[in-house]
């Protein structure tokens, strides 16, 4: 077990289940969003080819790239927020002192748990919504196409949460790497 991961508390096991849990969802999500992008540069290009050289479009090739850039939107989401890259400006940030850049960092962390959470209730209503009716091309439901938002959601109040309560010593770097 990594360093600082020792101990033997109940809640500490729990907190490091969940958080194992988590950090290896977050790596399929990772890999997932990999995947996707090639898979849309492919989907793209063979429509591309056979509308140009073939005289025919692939029916379902616009809104299979339109699902998968929609998903993959929100996963980055995700990543983003797990990884700190969500925007700032620092250079008025950095002139404050150092406990109002704490304040400030923890009002940010809160914003940041609310708006994931929006992202989980306005996405669950948004799925519930479009789960009778379905997409023109593939047929699916229309639902699939808004999945990933309170997924992301998810994500987005989990590492927010890390964050703001201090608890990276949780996170399994070994699971969720640094690939992205």
């Amino acid at each position: 077990m990594e360093e600082g991961k020792k101990g033997g508390g109940l809640i500490f096991k729990i907190f490091n289940l969940i958080s194992l849990i988590f950090d290896c969802i977050y790596r399929v999500l990772c890999e997932y969003s990999k995947a996707v992008l090639v898979v849309i540069v492919f989907v793209v290009s063979a429509q591309v080819f056979s509308r140009k050289f073939l005289g025919r479009s692939i029916r379902w090739s616009e809104e299979v790239a339109l699902l998968l850039m929609v998903w993959m939107a929100f996963i980055s989401m995700a990543i983003g927020v797990e990884k700190g890259l969500h925007i700032s400006i620092s250079m008025f940030f950095d002139k404050f002192p150092k406990p109002v850049r704490l304040v400030i960092s923890k009002a940010t962390d809160v914003l940041m748990i609310v708006f994931g959470c929006a992202m989980m209730n306005y996405g669950m209503a948004l799925i519930r919504t479009t789960a009778k009716s379905t997409l023109p091309a593939t047929k699916w439901p229309s639902c699939t196409l808004y999945v990933m938002i309170p997924v992301s959601g998810l994500f987005i109040v989990y590492y927010s949460l890390i964050e703001m309560l201090g608890l990276q010593k949780f996170k399994h770097k070994n699971v969720i790497g640094n690939h992205i």
